[in-house]
Parts: structure tokens; C-alpha cells; sequence
């Protein structure tokens, strides 16, 4: 894979460093297994002593060298932050002194590198032409991490430029990281275009990661790769210093173990920053979620769940055979599961939404390029089009940039048809789609599987895209979590629970119900 030997030779050269250098623990280090390790395992284990924040880190980098470097080569690491272990060693001090930041004090995280940080990392959305964009700034989501005591560990791997250059493309390849591949089957797809989070979730070379969506790009790879990953509501989390493809749609967004998990990344992440105007509610909505997570009564019991049939019509017999036992599960847990049969209008949603994500591309892309160091010398789309046709070989080997060259010709924000996609897609996704299904059949939150198993990777044709329920979540920028149901031979599935705006605190209890009552995923 492009850039695995340099990084696995840094890799072990940052081990070697760290063997020599004095351990921040006044005792040797007990035997400690980072494998299937959750945040809340991590927290615990940090808290009652029995591993480090620098044990921890070095854990991960070997994780990293043997698993995903060689061994399978899952290619899910773009890089690793050099400032990562000086940062575990402070935060070790602190903790010995009785100084905790918050609730992810001492725990290494992956970006997912479109996602900006201060450390000593460009931000290249996957693309050459962002090599040079060391933008030394943490973004606001990433600062609150950081606040609480987080350690960016490093950088995931992308689909480049979040999957948007072409319909031909492969998910999880980008010109600077190679191919990431799926955590159960290498020669499988990882899905989306934050595949590189949610394998390193799956294969624990993290216990959480940060990936983004704007349809489908977190809860596909979470869904294909066996972790649970929540696009939360448009507007909860900010957009500043992210590579943009369409602020209409995309949000940040946890790739975790647990639900448990994603709760309190969320916890931390949710609030107002005044550089996005869509987070102009968020801190009236923002909550503790993880707190409402704790025992006490069954979320399920009760629950009136509908289940978009209309959105299992193609899927293969093995994923109908994994949902309906998910079903089945629920109705065992107490929930009340309404069927839904119809529902009309996706074809024109989804042309309404093309003509936005072209629209916004342009627009967004280029004010993001024009807040990159001057040594990034791509400022525009129409720069990063010529760039890529300059460098072909490494930048266009297996598809082109067709969607970058219509974006190119688009009008501008004050087109009308672009306006009046906006308005139509928001109501045909939100009041006309999501909030009428809930009401009408007077129920909670919908049910659906999140997509099929991973299909094989072909880089000469592309994705081998299948059914999945993204679409409607993602164009009414409402919330949408997917964790595991169980596998289709040997693959992963994702169930999906979806909800109005804001609904993030009641989709998590619902999931995390589901996660209790199915047991653990493996």
C-alpha cells in the first residue's frame, strides 16, 4: 500500500523512542490488551490505575505497525501524530496529581483526516493537493476533544475528497493513504468515505474515531465494518475547519465500539460555535447523553418503532434473515414495531440532493481552500481539476473527476433551481418524509437495516452500491445511528434507528436498549 513502509518505519521508530524514554508510571506496566477495549473500558482502566495514557499510545502504535501496516494490511491509518505520546505523558502527570480534564482524560482518538488539528499533521482529505495543508488549528469539535482530555492519536484514512470526485470511484482509496480495506474481509469494501475510522474502531487500533457525513459516509463503514456510528443533526456539531463538500448536509460524527461510547464523544462534542450558523440552536439541544444511558428502566419497553419496509425490498434473503431476528429481538424486549410500507418521492429527493452536494461543492470547497497556508497552492475546484489532471498517474489511476468537473460548471448560491432544490428537498425529506411517517404511524424513531454486507473491492468499476436507508437522514439533516445486528456470512449488517431533529438523546437510549438485549458484537 502507498506510504505503509514509511509509516511503519516511523512507527517503530517512535516505539524505540519510548522504550528509552522513562515511563511517566512509578511502576512497571502490567500486561494490558487493548483489543475490543471500549472508551468506557479505557476511562476505567485509566482511573483505577491499570494502564497509562503513554502505555496506551504505544499499544496502539504496535497495533498499528502489526496489523494494519502488515499483517491483513487494512490500510485504515493515514498517519500518526508525533506529538501524541509528549501529550499521553502530560496527561499522566495530571491525572497523578488528581487533574482530570473531563471525560476523555488520557484516551487516544483518530481523526478522520479531513477534520483539522493543530498537532504537526496536514489535513489532506485523501488528495495530494492538501499535502502541504498544515493549518496548525484545531477545529472546534476537535478543541472540545482535546478540552476533555483526549489524545489525538492520528489520522484515518479517507475515500479522498469524501467520496464526492466520482460515480466510479472505490470507496477508502485516497491518493495519499492507498486502499483501506474492510476489518473482516480485506478483500471487501470498507464502505463510505470514512472507511478508515471505522476499521481502525473495528480492528481496535482505536477505541473511537471521528468520522463525517454527508449521506452515508459515517453509517456505511460503521455498518460494513461492525461498530456503531451516529450522523447526528445538522447543526449540533460544527463544521469549521473540515473539509466541506455541502453545508446543506454534512455533519461530524462518532464511530465508536458502543453506544455507550458515541454517547459520550457526543456529550462532549455538541454545542454553538459562532463561526457555523448552523449550530445556532445547538446548545438549547445539547445534553449529557451519556448520562442517560445508566441502568434503570428498558428504553424498549413500550417503544413504538416503525419499520421502513419500503426500504428492505432489495436486499438480499441473509441481511432480511439478520433484521427480522433483530425484529424479533425488540418485539422480546417490549417494543411495539408498527409496519411501514411505502413511501413515495425518494427518485425526485435524490435528484433535489444532487443538484445541492454540485452546487455547495463549488462554493464550499473554495472558501475552504482559500483559509489553507499559502503553501497550499491549489485556492480553488478549478485549481484542485487542474491539479489532478496534472498529476494522473498518482491522482487518477482508477476513476476520474467527472462530479468535480460538473460542480466546476455549476451556478452559484443564488441560482434558483438551486434554491428552490434546498427548499424542496428539506420538505420532502423532513416534514414531508421523516416527521409524517413518525406521526402518522405515531411512533418514535424508524427501523431499518443500515445496508447489505460489504461487497468486493473493484477498483477498475467502482463501488458495487447497494440498498441502504442514508438518503433520507442525510438530506433533512436529521440524526441517524446504526450499530450491529449480526452478520451475514461472517459480515457485518447494521441496524438503523432514525429520528426527528434534536432526537439524537432518544436514538442512543433505543440503540443502547437493542445493544443490551443482543449482547456483544464480535
Amino acid at each position: 500500500m502507498p506510504h505503509s513502509a514509511p509509516k511503519l518505519t516511523a512507527t517503530l521508530t517512535l516505539l524505540l523512542m519510548s522504550a528509552c524514554a522513562s515511563t511517566s508510571s512509578e511502576v512497571p506496566q502490567a500486561p494490558y490488551d487493548v483489543e475490543h477495549k471500549s472508551l468506557v473500558d479505557l476511562r476505567a482502566d485509566l482511573l483505577g490505575g491499570r494502564v497509562t495514557s503513554e502505555h496506551l499510545v504505544e499499544l496502539y502504535h504496535e497495533r498499528i505497525a502489526l496489523i494494519d501496516d502488515a499483517g491483513p494490511q487494512f490500510n485504515s491509518v493515514l498517519a500518526l501524530n508525533p506529538s501524541a505520546l509528549d501529550d499521553a505523558r502530560r496527561l499522566d502527570a495530571e491525572r497523578a496529581r488528581g487533574e482530570i480534564r473531563g471525560l476523555l482524560h488520557g484516551v487516544p482518538i483518530l481523526l478522520k483526516d479531513n477534520i483539522e488539528s493543530k498537532d504537526p499533521l496536514p489535513t489532506t482529505a485523501g488528495s495530494l493537493a492538501l499535502a502541504d495543508n498544515f493549518t496548525e488549528r484545531d477545529a472546534p469539535i476537535v478543541a472540545r476533544l482535546r478540552a476533555a482530555g483526549a489524545i489525538i492519536l492520528g489520522k484515518a484514512n479517507l475515500s479522498e475528497w469524501a467520496n464526492i470526485r466520482s460515480s466510479n470511484s472505490s470507496s477508502g482509496w485516497s491518493a495519499v493513504g492507498g486502499l483501506t480495506r474492510n476489518a473482516h474481509d480485506p478483500l471487501r469494501t470498507a464502505c463510505g468515505s470514512s472507511a478508515g475510522s471505522g476499521v481502525a474502531v473495528a480492528a481496535s487500533l482505536c477505541a473511537a474515531a471521528l468520522g463525517t457525513e454527508t449521506d452515508g459516509s459515517i453509517t456505511c463503514p460503521a455498518s460494513m465494518n461492525g461498530v456503531v456510528g451516529l450522523k447526528p443533526t445538522v447543526g449540533l456539531l460544527s463544521r469549521t475547519h473540515i473539509v466541506p463538500i455541502s453545508h446543506t448536509q454534512d455533519t461530524a460524527g462518532p464511530m465508536t465500539r458502543s453506544v455507550r461510547d458515541a454517547a459520550l464523544l457526543l456529550s462532549v462534542m455538541a454545542g454553538s460555535d459562532p463561526a457555523d450558523p448552523s449550530t445556532l440552536l445547538a446548545d438549547d439541544f445539547a445534553e449529557a447523553y451519556h448520562e442517560r444511558l445508566g441502568p434503570g428502566a428498558n428504553p424498549l419497553s413500550g417503544a413504538r418503532l416503525g419499520v421502513l419496509r419500503f426500504h428492505t425490498q432489495r436486499h438480499d434473503e441473509g441481511t432480511l434473515a439478520v433484521f427480522e431476528a433483530a425484529l424479533n429481538t425488540l418485539r422480546a424486549a417490549g417494543a411495539e414495531l408498527i409496519e411501514i410500507e411505502e413511501f413515495s418521492g425518494m427518485r425526485d429527493i435524490g435528484g433535489h440532493e444532487f443538484r445541492i452536494l454540485l452546487t455547495e461543492l463549488k462554493a464550499d470547497m473554495n472558501a475552504y481552500l482559500a483559509s489553507t497556508p499559502p503553501a497550499v497552492t491549489t485556492r480553488t475546484l478549478a485549481d484542485v481539476i487542474a491539479f489532478n489532471e496534472a498529476h494522473a498517474a498518482e491522482e487518477m489511476p482508477h476513476f476520474a473527476q467527472e462530479f468535480f468537473e460538473r460542480a466546476q460548471g455549476q451556478p452559484g448560491l443564488d441560482d434558483q433551481e438551486y434554491k428552490n432544490s434546498v427548499a424542496a428537498a428539506a420538505r420532502m425529506a423532513g416534514p414531508e418524509g421523516i416527521d409524517r411517517l413518525l406521526a402518522e404511524h405515531n411512533v418514535t424513531a424508524l427501523i431499518a437495516p443500515t445496508a447489505g454486507p460489504a461487497w468486493l473491492i473493484d477498483l477498475e468499476n467502482g463501488d458495487s452500491h447497494g440498498p441502504s436507508c442514508t438518503t433520507l437522514p442525510a438530506v433533512s439533516g436529521y440524526p441517524h445511528l446504526t450499530l450491529p445486528m449480526g452478520k451475514v456470512e461472517g459480515l457485518p449488517v447494521g441496524l438503523s434507528f432514525i429520528g426527528t431533529a434534536w432526537s439524537e438523546g432518544n436514538l442512543l437510549r433505543l440503540g443502547h436498549g437493542f445493544e443490551m438485549v443482543r449482547g456483544e458484537f464480535r
